[in-house]
Formats: C-alpha cells, sequence, structure tokens
C-alpha cells in the first residue's frame, strides 16, 4: 500500500510529511506504518517502516534522526546522524541530507521552518511539554543556528481534538496554576470533566514564542483509526500496546 503523507503549504517547498499509518509492514494492533522503536511491535518490521518513511523523504535510514522523548521542554541541535538519540523532545538542524523526525500518537507533531535562513525543526508536544515549554524550546534552538523567530513557519499535525480530548478538574489546576488565562482552553463536558484544546494549546504557545505563522492541519488522531495511531483510543479499546505515527522535515 502506498504511503500517505500529509503536507501543509504553509511549509512552501521545504521537504516534509505527516506520516498517517497506511503503507506500513505492521499487523496486528500495529497495523500500518508504525515507526515507534519503543513500541513492542517486531524491531525488523519497524525498520522496515523506517525505512519507506526515509525513502519518502529523500535520505539514508541513518539519516531520519529521531530524539528519545521524555515530555520535556529540552531541545537539541544536530548535524549528524547520532549513535545514541539524545533526551528531549525538540531537534532542529541547519545542515541538508538529514531529516528531522518526531513519534506521536495524540501528542502533537510540529514541524517548523525558516526558509530564509535555512533551519528548520521538529517537537513531540503532548500537554506537559507545551505546559513546560517545548514549543519556544525549540524555536530558540532554531534562532541559535541564526533563523528568526518572525520568519519561522509551525504547523502542527495530526493530534488529538477537544472533542475526544476528556480531562478531570485536577488537569484544569494544573494550567490555571501555571496562568489563569489558559481557563480559555477547557471546555465544559459530563459532571465535572472537561474538554482540553491541546492543539488550541500549542497554537497559542507558538505565537508567544513569536513565531511568524502557526496552523494545525486539524486532523483529529483519536477519530480516525483508519489513518492514525491513538494512545486514548487504545487505552479505550483496553488493548495491549499501539502504533506510533511519524512526522519529518528535511532541507
Amino acid at each position: 500500500m502506498t504511503l500517505e503523507i500529509l503536507t501543509s503549504d504553509a511549509l512552501g517547498a521545504v521537504k516534509h510529511g505527516f506520516f498517517t499509518r497506511k503503507g506500513g509492514a505492521s499487523s496486528g494492533v500495529f497495523a500500518g506504518l508504525n515507526c515507534g522503536q519503543g513500541s513492542s511491535d517486531q524491531a525488523e518490521i519497524v525498520a522496515i517502516n523506517r525505512a519507506r518513511v526515509a525513502d519518502a523523504m529523500g535520505v539514508a535510514p541513518d539519516a531520519l534522526i529521531g530524539v528519545h522523548q521524555i515530555h520535556s521542554a529540552t531541545a537539541v541541535a544536530v548535524d549528524a546522524p547520532q549513535t545514541e538519540k539524545p533526551r528531549a523532545d525538540g531537534i532542529v538542524t541547519a545542515t541538508p541530507g538529514i531529516a528531522l523526525s518526531v513519534l506521536t500518537a495524540d501528542c502533537q507533531p510540529v514541524l517548523f521552518s525558516d526558509p530564509h535562513a535555512g533551519v528548520i525543526g521538529a517537537a513531540h508536544a503532548g500537554w506537559r511539554g507545551a505546559l513546560d515549554g517545548i514549543l519556544q524550546s525549540t524555536v530558540a534552538a532554531m534562532v541559535d543556528l541564526g533563523a528568526s523567530a518572525q520568519n519561522i513557519t509551525a504547523v502542527i499535525g495530526p493530534t488529538i481534538s477537544q472533542r475526544a480530548y476528556e480531562v478531570g478538574p485536577e488537569f484544569l489546576d494544573t494550567f490555571l496554576n501555571e496562568d489563569p488565562e489558559f481557563a480559555r482552553f477547557f471546555a465544559n463536558g459530563d459532571g465535572d470533566r472537561l474538554m482540553f484544546d491541546l492543539p488550541g494549546f500549542g497554537l497559542n504557545r507558538l505565537h508567544a514564542a513569536g513565531v511568524g505563522h502557526a496552523e494545525w492541519t486539524r486532523h483529529c488522531s483519536f477519530s480516525d483509526p483508519d489513518r492514525f495511531y491513538s494512545y486514548r483510543r487504545t487505552t479505550h479499546a483496553k488493548e495491549a500496546d499501539y502504533g506510533r505515527m511519524i512526522a519529518a522535515i528535511t532541507l
């Protein structure tokens, strides 16, 4: 099956893609393009999937670079394939020939580009990382490489939408303790439940970081099981594990 690669016109000619689960070699609960090396899927099958992504991005398999994601506010710069993944959630480069990547299954995959400076970035932004500042950190790391914040375009790919993201009052309190204005990213649900707008919050944090343009592709990972993996959907279904989607960008 052919790979399905979602792109954004806002990122212009910079080669990038938010890959769906279509076109992969995995089976069972992972059926499709599972690129998660931390999943319990067969390692050799995940390697095949990742090689297909690398080929689509026009780079060698070892030049498809990611990070060991830890829901942090840490962003790192790279200029060559890594022997060991750095523990971080943002990754930036000004080096052609390598593709930056992040893995998600409801969290926000965010791709960044300053075409004028020739600097790109990628970030994994769940609620914790977004609240702690991973998007601002990724922009700052790009600026350190010569980018200008106002020239950066940032695009959020498939992520869980507000209509599918139910949380409790203690979750709301965590945000209000940071800034009472964050209440606007929550809507009332059933009983004491609330619905959290993760991509709306991500866009807010990107604008706070000073990027020139930010948008969301408006794909909900939870609501479309044929195209996207979802940690929350897997949890509701009481499945043993879940696949991870990959988003990538290269100069």
